[in-house]
């Protein structure tokens, strides 16, 4: 049925109010009551009439949480209030000095104290007008900061309007982003998969993640907000406490781990209880905040110049212990990188037992001057990754030899290369190491990839050591036969894996393009390339040039796309993947529905940044009205749609070529979708 737009602002507003309410049950209080896809449906639904309705389209849409902008520059923003910081302590002596000190301030009326987590991420500062998000910004230097508001629509726990009729006109609440650690371990495995070095802690990764370009990737990232200072003028509340609460039943994720405590005794106990419990936490906490509750009181104690006298942050000590390092390992990745290992005598570390803690690369082992034979330090980093922190040069035996690190491959005997640039070492030898070829098949039949069903590392290991499969064209010459005559398979098994790598024939292309194993393209990339390039053909035919026009190619990526199709056996390969039927373009069934014919027949081509759409937003419009997207500017160009900071090398080709340059306004007028002034 078709709507009109009184019907479809109707319908938008409806469905805009479900996804928020659904936003805070899930990812505020964890009480879901619709799926995964009962919300997908929803939020498609959403999106589809806000780009026939490009006018009804809202700043605090649901929909602007799945990203989509593109900052190339962040904003420099002077903080209203300025977010100074909090005077540190790893002393419970030290601690009750501050409330001593608390105590002469004002000796004639009883102290309350709010202790709560000192989350481990960045801090933000969020600013309400009208109970409407209106940005967000970092600490930066604690008077001015970046204003990273795309990014941050995209938390999901972040309340884009506020609902509830007492929030004040105008408020700033602050907090911290994180990134949970089922987040973190994803990422940095995805990571590890494409080539690229792991993220040391959450932290890192979250602040990592906030100064991304495209807030696409920063919504696929799934970052948290937990939010814990309300500031604005005349705040009608007497405690901390009260403020909180507010921000919570506003919508805000605050943490229900807060206490009141009555005296510093109270304090101590809360601390020593959440110096062990926060490993059970899913994500990182580096120390306990506490506060005077009441605000009276807060401003009677006033500032130094740096930090509140009212408040103070113990910070926990890192959980570390010696042991002794047994020895270096090298393990070969897919990619070829090589990754040190450590191996330790056991030792009990933060509820766990470690042996192993990764060394990341050459440089780190130089510089922790390692030995063999050394007494090392360990700690967790991030509570996660068991990491070397130090030696005890002093216990080192006189005859100890350094440790540095291997020139040759430990698997194949390649000479090592190591990139300029780059921190890791790696092994050319991608077709004849064995931890390559089994870490490309593994990776090929991944759930993420190929999905097939019934090879595990153990299965990929038996074929290759078989010489039934040497590389992953192979799968699709087996027979039955051939896993019948080997130990591990029966009939079911065998025809269970047919059958799952004859299915594997219909998976999309983008989830082919992922499979076959660019170094530095991740799912996501591979999606973006797919829907950019729309052919495997038109992949390989691109140069750099049209390369980095795509979303999320930067010149790493681009130059390992060449090198991946230069390579005469990598082409060789996906030209043997075609043959065997995989799909090797966007199914035609999963083009955009056909909106009218306005630019039938032609090609445009896209460049710069807009206001109104997003890049691919815009491609996916093109495709509606019959269109066709361009990689580059060629003789076949009908229209060049050039937005805010675009290179001049297309301005100049479309120059010479005679194609007609358009605004963003000129393109929306050209197919039908222009607001009227």
């Amino acid at each position: 049925m078709t709507m009109n737009q009184m019907e479809a602002a109707v319908r938008i507003a409806q469905l805009s109010k479900e996804l928020d309410e659904h936003n805070y049950r899930y990812y505020v209080i964890n009480q879901p009551v619709i799926s995964d896809r009962e919300f997908d449906l929803l939020l498609e639904e959403l999106i589809r009439l806000e780009i026939q309705f490009p006018e009804l389209l809202l700043p605090d849409s649901p929909s602007q949480r799945v990203g989509g902008t593109v900052t190339r520059e962040f904003k420099t923003v002077v903080h209203k209030y300025p977010m100074l910081s909090l005077g540190n302590t790893y002393s419970e002596e030290e601690l009750r000095d501050f409330n001593e000190r608390i105590i002469k301030l004002i000796p004639d009326e009883p102290v309350q104290y709010i202790c709560e987590h000192k989350f481990d991420g960045v801090a933000i500062g969020l600013t309400y007008i009208k109970g409407k998000f209106a940005y967000a910004v970092t600490r930066g230097d604690g008077i001015q900061g970046d204003d990273v508001s795309a990014n941050v629509r995209t938390i999901r726990s972040v309340p884009l309007q506020i609902h509830a009729a007492n929030c004040p006109d105008e408020f700033e609440i602050r907090g911290e982003i994180i990134l949970p650690h089922s987040a973190f371990e994803r990422m940095n495995e995805e990571r590890a998969d494409i080539g690229e070095s792991p993220f040391a802690n959450p932290r890192n990764a979250a602040a990592g993640t906030l100064k991304l370009q495209d807030s696409a990737e920063v919504a696929r990232r799934k970052l948290d907000c937990y939010l814990y200072a309300l500031y604005g003028k005349e705040l009608p509340f007497s405690t901390h406490e009260e403020a909180l609460n507010a921000a919570s039943a506003w919508g805000f994720k605050v943490s229900n781990d807060r206490r009141i405590c009555q005296s510093i005794d109270d304090v101590l106990g809360y601390i020593r209880h959440w110096d062990q419990a926060r490993l059970h936490l899913p994500f990182d906490t580096d120390g306990v905040v506490i506060k005077v509750n009441h605000f009276l009181q807060q401003e009677e104690l006033g500032y130094t110049a740096k930090s509140p006298r009212w408040a103070i942050a113990y910070k926990f000590k890192a959980q570390s212990a010696s042991t002794l390092l047994r020895s270096v390992s090298y393990q070969v990745g897919r990619t070829g990188a090589i990754t040190p290992v450590a191996n330790l005598d056991p030792v009990q570390l933060a509820g766990t037992t470690v042996k192993r803690a990764s060394l990341h690369n050459a440089d780190q082992i130089l510089k922790l001057g390692l030995h063999e034979g050394d007494t090392v330090w360990v700690e967790k980093g991030g509570e996660i990754i068991p990491k070397i922190t130090g030696t005890e040069p002093a216990k080192r035996k006189p005859d100890a030899q350094a440790i540095h690190f291997i020139e040759v491959c430990p698997e194949c005997g390649t000479r090592l290369i190591r990139q300029e640039g780059e921190a890791q070492h790696y092994c050319p030898n991608s077709s004849g190491c064995p931890p390559q070829i089994k870490g490309r098949i593994e990776h090929f039949t991944a759930r993420k990839a190929m999905n097939i069903d019934g090879l595990g590392s153990e299965t990929v290991d038996l074929l290759v050591d078989k010489g039934l499969v040497r590389d992953i064209a192979d799968l699709y010459s087996l027979k039955k036969s051939d896993l019948l005559a080997l130990e591990r398979f029966a009939e079911k098994s065998a025809t269970n894996l047919i059958q799952g790598i004859e299915d594997s024939r219909s998976v999309p292309f983008e989830r082919v393009l992922f499979a076959i194993g660019i170094r530095f393209v991740g799912d996501t990339v591979a999606r973006k390339l797919a829907r950019h390039f729309l052919s495997m053909e038109s992949l390989i035919q691109a140069d750099k040039a049209a390369l980095l026009e795509a979303p999320e190619v930067g010149e790493k990526i681009a130059d390992s796309i060449q090198a991946f199709f230069a390579d005469p056996m990598r082409k060789k390969l996906v030209d043997r993947l075609q043959e065997a039927g995989l799909c090797m373009a966007i199914d035609p069934g999963e083009a955009p529905k056909r909106v009218s014919d306005r630019l039938a027949g032609k090609v445009l081509v896209i460049t710069g940044t807009f206001e109104q759409h997003s890049r691919d937003e815009y491609k996916q419009i093109i495709e509606e009205h019959g269109g066709k997207n361009g990689s580059g500017v060629t003789g076949k160009t009908d229209y060049l749609i050039a937005g805010k900071d675009c290179g001049p090398s297309k301005l100049d080709k479309a120059a010479k070529l005679g194609v007609k340059v358009i605004s963003e306004v000129q393109f929306l007028d050209l197919v039908g979708l222009a607001t009227a002034d």
